[in-house]
């Protein structure tokens, strides 16, 4: 019986078999990364240069902004490097470095997804405790335990995965390696501890993206008691987007990791896998961002 000391590299998943459609996914991947490098990198120049948007807002936006760089970078070039030289080769320690990265980027920015949607319920319920609520140094401590835990988060499934036994070859049904496509070349019941983490983890992403919407419920009460028409429409163009992404994110994330196998197939996998780890990374800036006016003029 193999383990995962023996295997010095993983195959991960091919998009398709023909040389033109491979193409056609590098560009394809080209221009959403691009575009995801391209309105993040604006508005981390646009924040951290402009002090007239240096508030509890765009603090946590500058920290959302610079977790999608990293995380989309630590999928989408390895995958158009594939496509491009048809290969589907990576390392074990390419792929364990990948799977950590990635967990923690993402888990760090679900939890900054859960901290923004406070400060928005406080700017817009509570506007006169909003300098109290969130001062400069309770938002430090608030961004420092998002990326923390995200940490602790990457460091207990990364360690846990890769020191499972390895029985079932090394092809990973997917375009990056992803926890619950590894564990399924894991020995049987071995990966038992490990389903357990990846249990007690949704369980509190579940409650992070309840208190998320329910923040968003208090904020929707608060938009419907404006006069305003056009105040009411501005605050729900502006918050519902905020929680589509939101619902897309964790809705995707955990029905790839909480799926039974029976419903499991290639195509499904790779669609819910761009949704929850493409997707939000590329339009973060236009939501969160290019409707903001104040970012706009900055930028």
């Amino acid at each position: 019986m193999s383990n995962g000391s023996s295997i010095t590299h993983f195959l991960l998943l091919a998009f398709t078999d023909r040389w033109e459609l491979q193409l056609l996914h590098f560009w394809l991947f080209l221009g959403i990364y691009l575009a995801a490098l391209l309105g993040n990198a604006l508005v981390i120049t646009a924040i951290a240069c402009d002090h007239h948007v240096h508030s509890p807002m765009y603090f946590f936006l500058l920290n959302l902004s610079i977790l999608d760089l990293g995380s989309i970078s630590t999928t989408v070039p390895k995958a158009m490097a594939n496509s491009l030289w048809d290969t589907r080769a990576i390392s074990f320690s390419g792929c364990s470095a990948q799977v950590f990265f990635f967990l923690f980027l993402m888990s760090a920015e679900f939890f900054l997804l859960t901290l923004m949607s406070y400060d928005r319920y406080v700017a817009i319920c509570k506007p006169l405790h909003y300098g109290t609520l969130l001062s400069s140094r309770a938002c430090v401590h608030m961004a420092a335990a998002a990326w923390g835990s995200g940490f602790l988060n990457a460091v207990l499934h990364t360690a846990n995965t890769f020191s499972l036994p390895l029985c079932q070859g090394n092809a990973v049904d997917q375009f990056f390696c992803d926890v619950p496509h590894i564990l399924k070349l894991s020995c049987s019941h071995s990966y038992l501890r490990e389903f357990g983490l990846v249990m007690f983890t949704a369980f509190v992403f579940w409650w992070c993206f309840v208190f998320i919407v329910l923040s968003y419920v208090q904020i929707f009460r608060a938009v419907l008691r404006i006069p305003s028409e056009q105040g009411r429409l501005k605050a729900f163009s502006t918050c519902l987007p905020h929680l589509a992404v939101a619902s897309l994110f964790i809705s995707t994330a955990m029905f790839t990791h909480l799926k039974p196998p029976s419903i499991s197939s290639p195509s499904l996998d790779l669609v819910a896998a761009v949704l929850y780890s493409v997707v939000p990374p590329a339009v973060n800036p236009l939501i969160y961002s290019m409707r903001n006016q104040e970012l706009k003029e900055s930028i």
